[in-house]
């Protein structure tokens, strides 16, 4: 059995830990509201943006006239052979099962879809996602070849992949969600749209946390490309909280201060919604080719966006409730050791009592 001295030393520790997790549940609060005000100061433009292709959809006819294919290559369908997953974590841990039910529906999506003989390409965004797929998949090997043309005056480099493996990793973006800034992420999405014009991929879904409030939220497989329907999210897979996990993140949020309910739409993006709707016939300087060139990848662009937003407010409120739970369990453990070091210091007492009594007794 422990002594008074080290129950002591054991409840100070806790309280201690205790302080911690509880500064940590305010950094995370005060984080999630400033994550919240950005997805939605980021819907306005990404509804306006939908609009304008919906109209510039419903405005011309979807098939070129000159050669009769699809006027842009990320609506076209193909067979599904290659596969590119962009899978969203988190950077830091401490987020309760943030991070491994993200890694989870991850993997129950790659393993369903090699059980079809299909060819799966990874794409981790966070340094956990990183650090729990590269342990379980290899990466991808590419070669640089050079040809020099015209003496040496110039040269062509062309980047070779050679696949060894039917599951690889072949992006690493560790630092993505340190601020989530919009050139870096329209440099991904660029990136994925080039691989999917050159066919070098069929399909891409996005692994992430979709966010609605602090006990709205879901872990969600979305299908990304092609593009079957501009502005609606299919979604392929959907985990959703439990009633235990709403509880917890319900508790965690009111004693943070944060709002359960989902934010209101606003005036803005309620206007937003209108842009684009009028049944009135625009006239379009650019042909519909040009203009879907431009604007659908700016389209994936902030589809991508959309979802890292989600996934950073999704994390922060992961790690609130986390740590809420995490300073419960503190004080709770606290009362335990005060308990058992108020028992051991009264049966000290009381066997020093008695061997006065006896000692007495005896003379």
């Amino acid at each position: 059995m422990a002594n008074v001295l080290d129950l002591r030393r054991r409840i100070r520790s806790v309280k201690n830990t205790r302080q911690i997790t509880k500064a940590m549940k305010m950094v995370s609060a005060a984080k999630l509201r400033r994550a919240q005000e950005r997805a939605l100061q980021a819907r306005p433009y990404a509804q306006m943006i939908s609009n304008v292709l919906e109209s510039l959809v419903r405005r011309s006819d979807m098939y070129s006239d000159d050669t009769g294919d699809i006027r842009h290559p990320l609506l076209v369908e193909r067979e599904e052979k290659n596969v590119l997953v962009v899978v969203i974590a988190g950077d830091k841990g401490f987020a309760g099962a943030f991070n491994s039910n993200i890694t989870k529906a991850a993997h129950a999506f790659i393993n369903g879809r090699r059980s079809q003989g299909q060819n799966i390409d990874i794409e981790p965004i966070g340094r956990k996602a990183r650090d729990l797929v590269a342990k379980r998949y290899p990466a991808a090997v590419y070669e640089k070849k050079e040809e020099h043309y015209d003496n040496d005056l110039a040269t062509h480099y062309e980047v070779i992949r050679h696949r060894a493996s039917q599951i690889e990793v072949t992006g690493d973006h560790p630092t993505l969600l340190n601020k989530v800034d919009i050139n870096e992420v329209s440099g991904l999405a660029h990136s994925i749209v080039d691989r999917y014009t050159r066919a070098e991929i069929d399909s891409v879904y996005i692994v992430y946390n979709e966010f609605k409030s602090v006990i709205a939220q879901r872990v969600v497989v979305e299908k990304l490309l092609p593009i079957r329907k501009l502005g609606s999210h299919e979604i392929t897979v959907a985990e959703e909280m439990t009633e235990e996990q709403k509880e917890a993140a319900g508790h965690a949020a009111k004693s943070a201060g944060v709002s359960l309910t989902v934010p209101e739409e606003s005036v803005i993006e309620s206007e937003a919604k209108k842009f684009g709707t009028a049944e009135v016939d625009y006239i379009f300087d650019q042909a519909p080719e040009k203009l879907f060139r431009h604007l659908i990848p700016k389209y994936v662009t902030t589809q991508i966006f959309h979802a890292l937003l989600e996934s950073v407010a999704a994390e922060h409120a992961a790690r609130m409730t986390a740590m809420d739970s995490a300073t419960n369990n503190a004080g709770d453990m606290i009362d335990a050791l005060s308990l058992e070091m108020n028992r051991v210091r009264q049966a000290a007492i009381t066997k020093e009592i008695i061997e006065i009594v006896s000692g007495a007794a005896a003379l």
